[in-house]
Parts: structure tokens; sequence; C-alpha cells
């Protein structure tokens, strides 16, 4: 029997992945911890781990960004994201490990795995000599020669010129736009006593894992000569389905024979105006059904008055949905994107900060769908976008390719098996093949 430490930052998108993972752990006979924000618990107990709650760490789940941070509000662009990183995972992480390594002292895991930016793992693994692995939240967060840096939104390219604009664009991005992030991780290290890394922006604050769980498909990460050994595709990992599912009073309507087109913006973004007004309008006179999806309490008034054609939930669990849906129209979200790519559902994106323009990237690179750029996110542009979408089949064919790809692949149990062969091997485990 093996013991696994998880520890998450408490927050939708870092929870979800992880608990397909730690239910398969737990079938297998493993003794699963699971730390994170108390309002998982449930879940947490539903994947057959026990449930280990925040103490010194700071635990903002259940509550949205401005609540639990309310000067960030109204900052956008690369303030918007360089003040969550310093403040939702840099300065959470000391009392993170506090916590992680007080837990370690009475429950001596084999290994601790950890979403990609909860920093207080990285920590008190580091500190403890416990192998660490990470399963991703969103796109692989280590940087490449190969690839741009983060935010750029840059496709992959491995020729001389384009690996040196990506050393120039890096090196501008480390020492100039992303400057006081690199102070402020090295002044957390240096809070919890641990030596500076002398490595590049958003790799500064923790040492690189001994595992790097991807949850996607190779065929939607960037190729790189580079990648971090230890990396390791294992498939989508969606969450587990609700134990109970009450459709909504509309949902024999996605038997119409309309297309079906969802309109999200996942579970952080806020502003109504930027996405979901302009595409509710855009489609309100087209043959289709549309459905929204807010993922928080937004300000729906905006939408109002509801067009005829659209169903306006909060939340529909995308194990029930997406096998009804056509198009997925999105801000780039990374689990969304990859549940709908799961499902072979294509996409319009419409990228606006954090790492949604690198997530679209990918979407093009791979052929699976339209990317808009700020200037295009319009009634006209998404209205072009959707019928593009739906009537070209190249788009359709690449997601279903995509599709099929995961379905080839067991996430869950390949994910615990690598997390066993850690364990067992105190970190050395084999490297990815197939993405080289």
């Amino acid at each position: 029997m093996t013991r696994v430490l998880i520890a998450t930052t408490p927050a939708p998108g870092h929870v979800v992945s992880m608990l397909e993972v730690a239910r398969e752990l737990t079938r297998r006979g493993h003794e699963v911890r699971w730390y994170t924000g108390r309002v998982f618990q449930k879940q947490v107990e539903q994947a057959g781990a026990r449930f280990e709650p925040m103490s010194a760490g700071l635990d903002f789940g259940g509550h949205s960004r401005e609540e639990a941070f309310p000067h960030h509000a109204g900052l956008t662009g690369i303030a918007s994201f360089k003040t969550g990183v310093r403040d939702i995972f840099y300065r959470t992480a000391p009392g993170q490990m506090d916590d992680l390594i007080a837990l370690l002292g009475r429950f001596p895991a084999d290994c601790v795995l950890a979403d990609d930016m909860c920093y207080g793992a990285c920590f008190a693994a580091e500190r403890t000599g416990t192998p660490l692995a990470w399963l991703n939240n969103s796109i692989y967060i280590l940087g490449s020669r190969d690839t741009g840096p983060l935010g750029q939104g840059l496709p992959p390219s491995s020729t001389p010129l384009a690996r040196l604009r990506n050393t120039l664009l890096r090196f501008a991005g480390d020492h100039v736009v992303m400057r006081d992030l690199r102070l402020e991780a090295d002044r957390t290290r240096a809070r919890v006593n641990l030596p500076r890394l002398r490595t590049g922006a958003m790799e500064n604050i923790a040492r690189p894992p001994d595992l790097y769980l991807m949850s996607t498909v190779p065929s939607f990460e960037f190729p790189r000569s580079d990648l971090l050994p230890g990396t390791h595709f294992v498939g989508g990992l969606l969450g587990l389905p609700p134990e109970h599912f009450d459709p909504p009073g509309w949902w024999e309507e996605l038997h119409g024979g309309r297309p079906v087109v969802l309109l999200t913006q996942g579970t952080t973004a806020n502003d109504v105006g930027w996405l979901l007004v302009p595409a509710v309008r855009a489609l309100a006179d087209q043959d289709v059904l549309v459905v929204v999806t807010t993922g928080s309490t937004l300000d729906v008034d905006l939408l109002r008055p509801v067009p005829d054609n659209v169903r306006l939930e909060r939340f529909v669990p995308y194990h029930h949905l997406l096998p009804h849906v056509d198009v997925m129209v999105t801000n780039g979200g990374y689990n969304g994107v990859n549940a709908a790519l799961a499902h072979g559902v294509p996409l319009v994106v419409a990228p606006r900060s954090e790492e949604n323009p690198d997530v679209a990237a990918r979407v093009a690179w791979a052929g699976a769908g339209v990317v808009l750029g700020r200037r295009s996110v319009s009634e006209a542009g998404l209205r072009d976008a959707v019928t593009t979408v739906l009537n070209d089949e190249r788009y359709r064919r690449r997601a279903r390719a995509l599709s099929g790809e995961h379905k080839s692949r067991d996430a869950p149990r390949r994910a615990a098996e690598l997390i066993e062969a850690l364990a067992d091997s105190q970190g050395q485990i084999p490297t990815e093949e197939v993405i080289r």
C-alpha cells in the first residue's frame, strides 16, 4: 500500500482533474489524504480520500477572486496576471507549507501529489525530501527553447530564428515585465529558508517535480525538444460525474434538430460584457439552441431580455451536456477546452487574460477551432466564427481525432500507475516518449 498526500489550491479548476486520480488510487487500495479548502470536502470524500483542512494556509475556496482578494477588483491584463500569481499562489505558499510539513509528520507519505501551482506543496516536498508529482491544471507551465513565454499565445517553432525570438522574449519577460514577480518568488523562498533558484520567471518559485502528469493528449500540447524528464501525457481527467443529475426543463430541446451552441466563460471570469453579451446577441436570430452556463454568480441582467433560443443556467455537468453540443464558445479556460475536445466538440475561443491566449494558440495549432483576436470579439465576429465552425467539417474532424486520442487512454489508471512507480522508486520514473 502506498501513502499519497494530495495538496491542491482551493479553487475548482485545481481540484476537478485530481478527483479521478484520487478515486483510482483509493480503489487500488492506497491510503490517500487530501489537503485543500473545506468547500471541497464532500468531493474529496466522494473520491475516497480523507479530507485534511487548511489551517495556516489561506482557505479561499468557495469565493470568487474579488471576494477573496478585494483589491484585485478592476485589474486587467498583465497587472491582473501578476497580482493574481503573487497573492493567490506565492504569498499563500508559506502557510500551506507549514500545514503540510505538520501533516507529513503524522502521515509520512510516500509521495506528494499537487496541482502545478500549489507551491506550498512544492516547498514541503523540497524541505522533507518527499518525492513530488504535479498534475497540471492548465498548459505545460515550464519554459522551453521551442516555445514563447507564457501569456504570449505564440505557436511553437524550433527553427534557429524562432529559438532566438523565444530567448529574447523570455529575457525581456524575466528581467523587465516579470521582474517584480521574480523578486517576489525569491522573497517567498527566503521566507521559508529555501535557497534562491536562478531560473526564469514562473519557474524560480519551486523546483520542478519528479513526475509531471499532463491531463491532456500529446496532440494538444506543443512539441518540445527539452521536455522535462518525467513528463507524461495521461489523457483527459474531467472530474467525477455528479451522483445525481436533475436535467433542466428544456433538456429535450437538445434533441430538437437544431445545432447546439454552448457558451461559457468558465468559473473564474466574471465580465459578462466581454463574451457572453455579444455572443448571446450574435446568435439570437440564428437557427441554433444556445446554452449559456455562467459558472458563478454573474450580473446576468446584462443578458436580458434573454432571446427565445437561449437557455441560461449557472451550471450543467459537462458529462451530460457535451455529448449534445455542436460547438463550444469559450474564453479559453483549460479544463473546459479539454472537456470539449475529449467529447469531440470543436471550439470558438475568444481569449482575454492569464493563460487563455496560450490555450487558444493550442486550439488553433491543433486545428480544432477558430480563435478570435480582441478586435474580433463582436457580434459580427462571433456570429461568423460560430457559422464557420458549424459548417466547416475540418474543425469537427480534428476535434473528433483528439477525442479518439483521449478515449484511447485510461487517464486515471495511467496516472495511478505512474504515482505508484514514483513512490516505489523514490523519484526515478520513465520519461515520456510520444512527445519527443
